[in-house]
């Protein structure tokens, strides 16, 4: 069976990886958040809605951590690459 969607490029560094899978797990995170916003807006009396809230919230928290660990890794990344230059 052929791939429709290429791989991603490989890189050596175990911290591109990382980051990669941080920036992915974060977009995952914003499309869940998208949908929920959705379901509260559009169905907003719903007994569900409180519920969908509680887990808004528990998201944004979880995008919060997660964009603190990219920028660290991304701060980590820095001096690796002046030092190559």
């Amino acid at each position: 069976m052929l791939k429709i969607v290429p791989d991603p490029p490989c890189s050596p560094d175990a911290t591109h990886y990382l980051e990669d899978t941080l920036i992915q797990a974060t977009e995952y995170v914003l499309c869940a958040l998208a949908v929920a916003h959705h379901a509260v807006s559009t169905l907003p009396k719903s007994p569900a809605s409180i519920m969908t809230l509680a887990v808004m919230h528990e998201m944004e928290a979880v995008r919060s951590l997660l964009e603190s660990a990219v920028a660290q890794v991304q701060l980590t990344q820095r001096p690796q690459m002046h030092a190559l230059h």
